[in-house]
């Protein structure tokens, strides 16, 4: 009897719990870098070395529109430096003898002209809703200027300046020169237009206004040792991407940005890269067609909302897909070249390991268990990804936020099984 009743109290135990395998880290391999929408770079690439041309590849990667030539004097305001509360500003150190000699005029702007050296600096700073100024000789204070909000400082050497900004003096011929622009945020050195420093908010707005034609020497999205078709492509984008973008944000005072939110620009350090700056330089010229115009991607009459990117999954993505609004010239373009190995072999192929960790804090779970990709496009890129923690809750994480969350170079992945 009491071996009967010791069974059936075994028999109405609960049963043990096992715990479920909280893996260390995740693996996905795929391939591309990017967001696969327009020009795939490796893809004009592996194009310009099969003989085509710019006009060949852009036609290519923008199906419909076509390559003409436009004007492009106008005007473009490059944020170089956003929401700072510091800067100097000089001549670059290798052009220290050219001349230049800056210093205030009535209307508060800097120019060639006053009573400062080539080897003066001026030293910017945000004090309450103004930016106060100083300018320094051998890194001691010479003069202290009043603080106003808002400064422009003109430098001289360009073959064309741009008209004044309304309001306050040009520049006055001088040799050719380059300044440098020092914020806590990092260094530029320009070699066009004026610089403007304008207090937005409670911040430091640092733009510089230059003619189109111009901030195109500065662009640095490709490699400047590739080919010259894949370069003049890359030019003509870059121009069609200035004339599309020449409305005013005020929250940074320009009209684009000089990070790869917009275009990546660094000044003069494009056009003077050792040994291949001049092949960018080459690029941009063989896009011009006369001193006032130069190619651009039009589509009905107008420039197109150009987009380009490193490298994809073996096809490109339509701009719908990627952020929900369809251009025609948008589309589905298939690119083999992005998945040859020795065009690009760092993105061709990846692997990428998640630790446990990172995965849990970007979809805000206390573990993660699984991951799952539970809708792609018809390009076969990843766009909505679900975890599960160890206690069955799920969260969804769209391809854009998992990427930037988690660092990964494309949307083109899969997740490998746990065998742990």
């Amino acid at each position: 009897m009491k071996r009967l009743l010791l069974v059936l109290i075994i028999a109405l135990m609960p049963a043990p719990a096992f715990a479920t395998t909280i893996p260390p880290h995740f693996v996905l391999t795929g391939s591309g870098f990017g967001h696969g929408v327009g020009m795939s770079q490796i893809g004009a690439q592996g194009q310009a070395m099969e003989g085509q041309s710019a006009q060949y590849i852009l036609n290519y990667w923008f199906p419909g529109t076509q390559v003409v030539s436009v004007p492009d004097t106008q005007l473009i305001s490059v944020n170089i430096a956003h929401a700072v509360s510091s800067a100097t500003v000089g001549v670059a150190p290798s052009f220290l003898q050219s001349g230049l000699d800056l210093g205030t005029n009535p209307d508060g702007s800097m120019s060639n002209g006053g009573s400062g050296t080539s080897a003066s600096t001026y030293k910017f700073a945000i004090i309450g809703k103004k930016i106060a100024a100083a300018r320094y000789e051998r890194g001691i204070a010479s003069q202290v200027y009043p603080a106003r909000s808002m400064w422009n400082f003109y430098w001289t050497g360009t073959a064309s300046l741009p008209a004044p900004i309304a309001g306050t003096s040009g520049p006055k011929p001088d040799p050719f020169t380059v300044i440098k622009v020092a914020t806590p945020g990092g260094n530029i050195q320009l070699k066009y237009g004026q610089l403007q420093l304008k207090v937005v908010g409670s911040k430091i707005e640092i733009t510089d206004t230059m003619t189109i034609d111009q901030y195109v020497l500065g662009i640095s999205e490709m490699s400047s040792s590739w080919l010259p078709a894949a370069l003049q492509a890359q030019a003509i984008a870059s121009r069609t991407y200035a004339l599309s973008h020449l409305t005013l944000r005020a929250a940074c005072n320009c009209n684009v940005y000089n990070t790869k939110y917009d275009q990546a620009y660094i000044g003069y350090a494009k056009e003077s890269e050792a040994i291949v700056g001049v092949n960018w330089k080459a690029a941009v010229a063989a896009t011009e067609t006369d001193p006032i115009s130069a190619q651009a991607i039009y589509y009905q009459g107008k420039p197109i909302s150009v987009y380009f990117f490193s490298s994809d999954g073996g096809q490109t993505q339509t701009s719908a897909d990627v952020w929900g609004t369809a251009f025609p010239y948008l589309t589905n373009v298939p690119d083999p070249w992005s998945l040859d190995i020795f065009l690009n072999p760092l993105y061709a192929h990846w692997q990428r390991v998640l630790i446990q960790k990172d995965v849990a804090t970007a979809f805000n779970l206390p573990d993660v268990v699984s991951l799952a990709i539970n809708a792609r496009t018809v390009t076969n890129s990843a766009t909505l990804i679900t975890a599960t923690s160890s206690i069955g809750v799920t969260a969804q994480l769209a391809v854009g936020d998992f990427k930037s969350k988690l660092k990964l170079p494309s949307s083109w992945f899969e997740i490998a099984p746990n065998t742990y």
